[in-house]
């Protein structure tokens, strides 16, 4: 009898430890009421559960012992199924590490985290770098990241036969610990059939909870991703398309004799360009005149109203909207059989100095931001009239802004702006190319005027270093991202910002804005991308899915689709209507620093720390993926073409009006 008081004494301080209050009173209440007295030694599930509370002093070893015999288990598993079962290990891995931390083993959680960190570095090293400033209890509930840990869970999709196997092994074993963590932090999606392939893995472990649960709410938020009503590029195609064919003949044939003088002294002189290669063009030309028909039985997209105020000078501008129609009436109509011709920008002797770079629509001026705080631009027009060629040379001088020429005739073959006393990280061109926004780790951007070569205003409000600056299609606005957790939109005319877009949990590293200049989207350090609506500054779409930081993004010309290229070399294309990723570009093997569309969006190139350009075909990405859920190939993407440097990271690519395509980057003789 004294052995069952001790028992039920052992009960109750087990409860009261725990915080069970309702079981610590219904016990209290059996032992007072005097009833029989309980059976434990022969009531096996009793017995069970007081073996278990005994080894409870023991959690340190139990998840130490579980997670090690798991991840034998799991490494020595059948090749078919070995790839589903080492998607349980990492969500396993943090959240046993948490829980040891929870309880208060921190040095045993330690060394079990150093232990076992190197089978996750390869995939989640920015995670890891994360959880390691985790050292006490507090700090969990402190750190933004591990909070959301805790309160999300992990979807992982498994085939039943895997998912059999990984419950067989855990029961055999009686590993409790692992089960609990696993039954706690995971929830499966299991199907029926083979296991995934592998390279699916990017997009069958995702973050469920009230991360998805409030991504979800915001997803079902309106909106309208059409173009905007009257577009000046809508007046213009219209204005375009009224000509007869006669007169399209006569202005062709005039155009023909003047464009290729023009060209060589604009263009071609701007991108240094041969005749082989203006011969080219006008064969392309050609021949996507012949295409133009198909392209017309593309739905068009709706049309939306502007929520900002656009510029009158952008609307009403004559030498604008003959500048825009020459360019519309040449350009080149791209398909996955007529890929564009490519200009590639590189810069030499930066010794390792060039932050980013920009490419004005038209070409003639690219710009560089350096180390040094200094901001170079390059008129190719010049570079052409000099006789030298198309590499950009960017010594580190200290030369001041007003001596763009030296005095003795020797002249330099950029235009230098100073002001930034920090990196300049980010650097953008006006749509006309007669502005140039740059962003420093100051925390400032600056407005340069290309024509006045000077500083005009300098934006001050963001409190950490600004690592992406954006002009909107219209020109006048401006949107910004920083380490500030913030996004910010601007006005060329007010030195504080319109609005504030607060939501990301770690750095906003890239900002892009939508074709109709409603909405911005931002990309984070914090895997997710979000898209904003101007006018209220609200959050209207989460797209998760990413495991790594964002680099890049881009609209599609219609602004249906987005593309976003984060650290791993994986690109996402996303509709933005549903906030649901359509296809998975996968090919780069290092981070993609730059995706652009074409103009009329069929095809999306990308540039990456591989050293190349890749061409995706964009139509294809969009519809296969229904089709390919039946069949479950893998391979949900046409890669057109890859176009490798000799040792060049791709710093920008972009497409002119005409859908030619620039690209720019640095030598790096560290390849």
């Amino acid at each position: 009898m004294e052995n069952m008081q001790a028992v039920n004494n052992f009960v109750a301080a087990y409860l009261k430890k725990k915080g069970f209050k309702e079981a610590e009173q219904l016990l209290e209440d059996l032992q007072n009421k005097d009833s029989a007295p309980i059976d434990f030694h022969n009531d096996p599930e009793l017995a069970k559960f007081i073996h278990h509370f005994s080894q409870s002093e023991d959690d340190v070893a139990r998840y130490q012992d579980g997670y090690s015999k798991l991840r034998s288990w799991t490494y020595s598993s059948l090749d078919l199924y070995k790839h589903e079962l080492l998607r349980v290990l990492y969500p396993v891995f943090i959240h046993s590490f948490m829980d040891m931390v929870a309880k208060g083993h921190l040095q045993e959680a330690r060394t079990f985290f150093n232990n076992f960190r190197e089978d996750h570095e390869l995939m989640h090293s920015r995670d890891l770098q994360k959880l390691e400033g985790v050292l006490s209890q507090s700090h969990l509930e402190e750190m933004e990241f591990a909070r959301s840990l805790r309160q999300s869970k992990v979807n992982i999709k498994i085939c039943q036969y895997s998912y059999d196997l990984l419950l067989q092994y855990l029961h055999k074993t009686q590993s409790t610990a692992m089960l609990g963590v696993i039954n706690e932090h995971i929830n499966f999606q299991v199907s029926s059939g083979q296991p995934s392939s592998i390279s699916d893995d990017a997009e069958v472990v995702t973050l469920i909870g009230s991360c998805q649960d409030t991504a979800n709410q915001i997803n079902q938020k309106e909106i309208h991703w059409g173009l905007l009503e009257d577009s000046l590029e809508e007046r213009l195609e219209k204005a375009g398309g009224l000509l007869s064919d006669s007169e399209k003949t006569e202005e062709e044939n005039k155009e023909g004799d003047g464009d290729e003088t023009k060209k060589r002294s604009v263009e071609s002189g701007k991108q240094g360009a041969s005749t082989k290669k203006l011969k080219k063009e006008k064969a392309l030309n050609a021949t996507a005149k012949s295409a133009r028909p198909e392209a017309s039985t593309t739905p068009a997209a709706p049309r939306v109203k502007a929520k900002l105020p656009l510029p009158l000078m952008y609307i009403q501008s004559t030498e604008v909207e003959q500048s825009i129609l020459e360019d519309l009436r040449n350009r080149v109509q791209l398909s996955s059989v007529l890929l564009p011709s490519v200009s590639f920008y590189t810069f030499l002797n930066t010794h390792n100095g060039l932050n980013c770079s920009s490419i004005s629509h038209d070409g003639s001026l690219v710009a560089g931001g350096f180390s040094d705080s200094s901001l170079k631009v390059w008129d190719m027009a010049k570079l052409g009239q000099q006789g030298g060629s198309s590499i950009l040379q960017a010594e580190n001088d200290s030369t001041s802004s007003e001596h763009v020429v030296g005095p003795n005739g020797g002249k330099r073959s950029y235009t230098l702006f100073q002001g930034h006393s920090g990196p300049v990280h980010s650097a953008t061109f006006s749509p006309l190319g007669d502005f140039i926004l740059s962003s420093s780790a100051d925390t400032t951007i600056r407005l340069w005027s290309t024509k006045l070569n000077a500083n005009l205003v300098c934006y001050k409000g963001h409190n950490y270093p600004v690592w992406d600056v954006q002009f909107s299609p219209v020109g006048h606005y401006f949107a910004s991202a920083s380490h500030d957790r913030t996004a910010r939109i601007w006005s060329m005319d007010r030195i504080q910002p319109l609005r504030i877009m607060a939501g990301h949990l770690s750095d906003v590293d890239c900002v892009q804005w939508h074709a109709n200049c409603n909405y911005i989207a931002t990309g984070s350090s914090d895997k997710t991308v979000r898209l904003w609506d101007v006018q209220n500054g609200e959050c209207v779409r989460i797209f998760i899915g990413h495991r790594s930081m964002i680099l890049s993004l881009a609209m599609s010309p219609d602004g249906r689709y987005m593309a976003s290229g984060d650290e791993d070399g994986m690109i996402m294309m996303w509709d933005i209507s549903s906030g649901r990723c359509i296809t998975p570009l996968m090919g780069h093997s290092s981070c993609v620093w730059t995706v652009a569309f074409s103009c009329e969006g069929s095809l999306l190139a990308s540039g990456s720390a591989d050293c190349t350009v890749k061409l995706w075909d964009v139509t294809t990405s969009a519809k296969v993926p229904r089709n390919e859920e039946k069949s479950g190939n893998p391979n949900r993407l046409r890669l057109l073409k890859t176009l490798a440097t000799k040792s060049t990271p791709v710093y920008s690519v972009q497409f002119s009006r005409r859908n030619l395509l620039f690209a720019a980057g640095a030598l790096s003789k560290n390849l």
